[in-house]
């Protein structure tokens, strides 16, 4: 009996594992979309359609990336200022600033004329830069003319040494070595009438970098470069056509100043000449 129930026994068992074998092989070739008709189907979600971008519509990838160091705007763009309207009215120069500029010469101020104007100031860090047809702008049209050939009527001596040349007509300095210029021309301004600037040839005999009038009211008078008693090359802090002019030195604007401040020293030779506009000479 027992050798009955254990052979019969093992039958059952070698059946049972011949339909398991069968039934796993039938769903290896159904493959997973197979299911029981007694059970709930289980759903398979579609793949999530991916953007252009890469993204995936609804996720929550967190925020982006911000604008730009130094960006004003969303996008990360720089915003840059755009210059006001030119509104400046007609200066005394504007014919002479009209034609230096190849606009229409007619003396009269358009915003085309203002906006030049305005241009032209600001590539020359000329203050105020509001394209108004002043002085110092005009005076700087003067030196920019010159400096092709500024000797080119012969006014200033050649020689081998350094010679800083003052025409007091124009209104410009250079300097020069023989005929090569070593120092670009430059607006100054020159003594009043009755100040007038002294002529001739002059020598550097004094030097203060830092100097403050003694006659004057302590005016400052920096890269003061002494050339006859008390006037001098120097430059000049605030406005310097302020005032219609000096009271016999050579002023320059501060940044000239300090050029020619680096390239003369004492000894250096001055040769001035002409009679700056609006005098008696």
């Amino acid at each position: 009996m027992g050798e009955r129930g254990v052979g019969t026994h093992g039958r059952t068992s070698a059946a049972t594992v011949k339909l398991a074998l069968a039934l796993g092989l039938a769903l290896a070739l159904a493959g997973p979309g197979m299911a029981f008709a007694d059970s709930d189907p289980v759903p398979v979600p579609a793949p999530a359609p991916v953007t252009d971008s890469g993204s995936v519509p609804g996720a929550d990838s967190g925020p982006g990336p911000g604008p730009g160091p130094g960006s004003d705007s969303d996008d990360g763009a720089a915003v840059v200022a755009a210059d006001p309207p030119c509104v400046a009215r007609t200066g005394p120069y504007q014919r002479d600033l009209e034609e230096y500029l190849k606009q229409p010469v007619d003396g009269v101020q358009s915003t085309a004329d203002c906006e030049a104007i305005r241009t032209f100031q600001q590539a020359n860090a000329i203050e105020p830069a509001n394209g108004y047809a002043n002085l110092a702008t005009y005076r700087w049209t003067v030196a920019l003319r010159a400096r092709d050939n500024p000797n080119a009527a012969g006014d200033c001596p050649v020689r081998a040494r350094r010679v800083t040349c003052v025409d007091l007509n124009r209104q410009v300095l250079w300097v020069q070595v023989n005929k090569k210029v070593v120092f670009a021309p430059v607006p100054i301004r020159t003594g009043r009438d009755s100040q007038e600037t002294r002529l001739g040839w002059q020598t550097i005999y004094l030097r203060s970098r830092d100097h403050v009038s003694t006659i004057y009211d302590n005016a400052p008078m920096p890269y003061a470069q002494f050339f006859n008693g008390g006037q001098a090359l120097h430059g000049r802090l605030d406005d310097l056509y302020d005032g219609g002019g000096s009271a016999g030195c050579v002023n320059l604007r501060l940044s000239d100043a300090k050029v020619l401040w680096d390239l003369l020293g004492i000894d250096d030779q001055l040769y001035i000449w002409g009679a700056k506009p609006g005098t008696n000479g």
